[in-house]
């Protein structure tokens, strides 16, 4: 009995012994990693300290010495809210906000609507040349967007198309279409097969089985590319000055934005507060949907 005691206790010891190795070990091979990517995390971080102190800060002040001039002198009532004052009480900024978010919502719902349709069809549904017409799609995705924008803006023009919101909406909603479709059809894809055979069997139709299994259980992936659409869209500058122009009542606010910067950039100290000013809405959507982000975008990789 004695033995086994000793015996059971020297095995404990050396597990433990072990466990302490394993985790001395690990965080000799671990820390170095967790070193480089804190250094790359404050790199990418010095620019934004930076816009955000200058928002803090007068022109004069801005336009004497950097930002980080401040940290020798953080007694200083330098400290003023007028950037963020000037900007919010500039003529037509809080309409190009409301344009922004007509823009982006419809162009960030259509394109996610259509490629859960057709990313459910490619993965499901059988029909001739699937196959050859995913390739296709796949394809488009590394043709510039930029080919595309005078043949569309003709087009527009003759059926006076020209801007308004539908153009943008439809330009946008095509240009995202393949990457969504890509993203959502190997999602929808790795979804197990049985489940859409019981489905069949209990007598639902494809239209059914897409809306009452598919899309709850897609949600992720739908997230995930609804932050991609709504970033992209609402920071979008080029499509918008191309198909909606400057004029008031359609400006959408990053114009509204680089009109603040003046005919000269002698205003540009007021694109550090208009930056943050704009920065709040996606950073709401982001941190909403970003428990999606990861297992939408990783889900379908690996087939199990």
């Amino acid at each position: 009995m004695t033995t086994t005691t000793a015996e059971t206790s020297a095995a404990q010891t050396d597990e433990y012994v072990a466990d302490k190795r394993g985790f001395w070990a690990g965080l000799v091979y671990r820390w170095p990693v967790k070193l480089v990517i804190l250094i790359i995390v404050i790199i990418w971080l010095i620019p934004t300290v930076g816009v955000l102190i200058s928002s803090f800060r007068p022109p004069e002040a801005v336009n004497a010495n950097g930002w980080w001039t401040v940290f020798t002198n953080l007694g200083s009532n330098e400290w003023t809210l007028s950037n963020y004052t000037d900007v919010l009480s500039s003529e037509g900024f809080g309409n190009s906000f409301l344009n922004s978010l007509s823009v982006t919502i419809p162009a960030t719902v259509m394109p996610i609507t259509i490629a859960a349709f057709a990313a459910y069809g490619f993965a499901w549904m059988d029909f001739p040349g699937r196959q050859w017409l995913f390739v296709v799609v796949v394809a488009l995705l590394v043709i510039p967007l930029q080919m595309a924008l005078i043949p569309l803006l003709r087009l527009y023009t003759t059926i006076n198309l020209n801007g308004t919101f539908p153009a943008v909406w439809l330009a946008h909603t095509g240009f995202g279409l393949p990457l969504a479709i890509y993203l959502l059809r190997n999602y929808i894809g790795s979804l197990p097969s049985s489940m859409m055979e019981s489905a069949s069997i209990d007598g639902a139709s494809p239209f059914d089985t897409f809306t009452k299994l598919v899309v709850p259980l897609s949600v992720p992936v739908l997230a995930s590319f609804a932050i991609f659409q709504f970033l992209w869209v609402w920071n979008d500058l080029l499509i918008a000055l191309v198909f909606l122009g400057g004029e008031p009542d359609v400006r959408v606010i990053t114009l509204a934005l680089n009109n603040l910067n003046g005919s000269r950039g002698q205003a540009w100290h007021l694109l550090t507060a208009g930056a943050f000013i704009t920065m709040a809405l996606p950073l709401v959507v982001f941190l909403s949907l970003q428990r999606y982000f990861v297992r939408g975008l990783t889900a379908g990789s690996v087939k199990g």
